[in-house]
């Protein structure tokens, strides 16, 4: 199954770039629908770096639904100006391990109208087996809501350079 959005933010693309990389930005963008807990040593960092970061899906922020995997990577050989994260991950324990597919694709990039916004581009593909087209209705609902809350919280991200001149890329 596919869900998939495109939205432009109301930000330059560095700070949607950073935002989309952060654990606090998809708590917020999750919530109050879902929530998560690190479950590694030392808790969430402030930005994700490539690899596998195993985390607690809690629904309704409080009542734990299984054990996730956010498997980070960031593709490259993209067109100038276009950045991507990319999860592989996927469930490994309670109702979350029912999602036996996770393909989930984030690409950030200047908005080709010359706003100064971003263009940002979601395409989620997942399967949950014989129920994937029931998991289908709520998965799109729940991308609606976090593409209406990225476009809410995206005028309030800023890029530090002093601070994310390291991670810009």
């Amino acid at each position: 199954m596919k869900v998939m959005l495109k939205l432009v933010l109301d930000c330059d693309p560095d700070a949607a770039w950073r935002a989309i990389r952060s654990p606090a930005v998809l708590r917020e963008v999750a919530a109050p629908w879902l929530g998560f807990d690190s479950l590694e040593d030392g808790g969430f960092p402030t930005v994700w770096p490539a690899g596998p970061h195993r985390v607690d899906a809690l629904a309704l922020g409080a009542v734990p639904v299984g054990e996730e995997v956010i498997d980070l990577s960031f593709p490259g050989g993209l067109p100038d100006g276009v950045r991507m994260l990319k999860d592989g991950g996927g469930g490994r324990s309670g109702v979350m391990a029912g999602i036996t597919h996770w393909n989930h694709r984030m690409a950030i990039s200047p908005d080709p109208a010359g706003s100064g916004g971003t263009l940002y581009r979601d395409r989620l593909e997942f399967s949950a087996g014989a129920l994937s087209a029931v998991a289908w209705y709520p998965t799109w609902l729940f991308w609606q809501w976090r593409g209406l809350r990225l476009k809410q919280l995206a005028p309030t991200w800023a890029y530090d350079i002093g601070v994310d001149a390291e991670i810009a890329h």
